[in-house]
């Protein structure tokens, strides 16, 4: 796919370029960052020249991963990182952030993750955008929250994190949600009868 911009009311969401590096290099020194995300700990420029340069133009050209550096609209500020990748199942699909830490706290987050969930729907087909987070990642799981994802559970040993197993809050996000249409009928489950 090719690379593509997506706008809010108050932030870019752009696709990465090398020239991002230093910016993603400083964010990922917050330790908050390097504990609750599968980003390199400790971080190095290197990681972030990788992640810039090769690991996201990647993901674009052989649509795997769709990673979007999250700017302000008026001034260009690195607010932080938002990933779309490819889930296991057709019209699946993951979203994965982090928010530099001076940015936090202005809803930039909840923001940049509504915006990609509806062109997940409507540009890639989605038809359910899953989140999950390892447990105890409270900020994280309120931006989900935010944004409209309904919590389903928790996963046992759902997530690999710097070679540790660790469980996960999940949640998933339908287009129905956002008042859009799917590519596919959905058939929920029937609520269970009351005695």
């Amino acid at each position: 796919m090719e690379p593509i911009t997506l706008t809010t009311d108050r932030l870019l969401l752009r696709p990465f370029a090398p020239d991002d590096a230093a910016e993603v290099y400083a964010a990922c020194q917050d330790p908050d960052i390097q504990r609750w995300t599968v980003v390199p700990s400790p971080y190095s420029r290197a990681d972030a020249e990788l992640f810039t340069g090769r690991l996201s133009p990647a993901g674009w050209q052989d649509d795997s991963m769709y990673n979007f550096a999250v700017a302000l609209r008026d001034g260009g500020a690195l607010t932080g990182a938002l990933g779309i990748n490819r889930g296991n199942q057709p019209g699946t699909y993951e979203v994965g952030f982090w928010a530099a830490g001076e940015h936090r706290g202005r809803g930039y987050m909840t923001e940049a993750v509504r915006r990609a969930a509806h062109w997940t729907f409507t540009s890639l087909g989605g038809d359910r955008l899953e989140w999950r987070a390892e447990t105890g990642n409270v900020p994280s799981r309120a931006v989900a929250l935010r944004a409209g994802f309904v919590m389903e559970g928790d996963q046992r040993s759902g997530l690999l994190n710097k070679g540790v197993r660790r469980d996960t809050w999940t949640g998933a996000l339908l287009p129905s949600d956002l008042g859009l249409p799917g590519t596919c009928a959905y058939l929920p489950a029937s609520a269970p009868a009351r005695p």
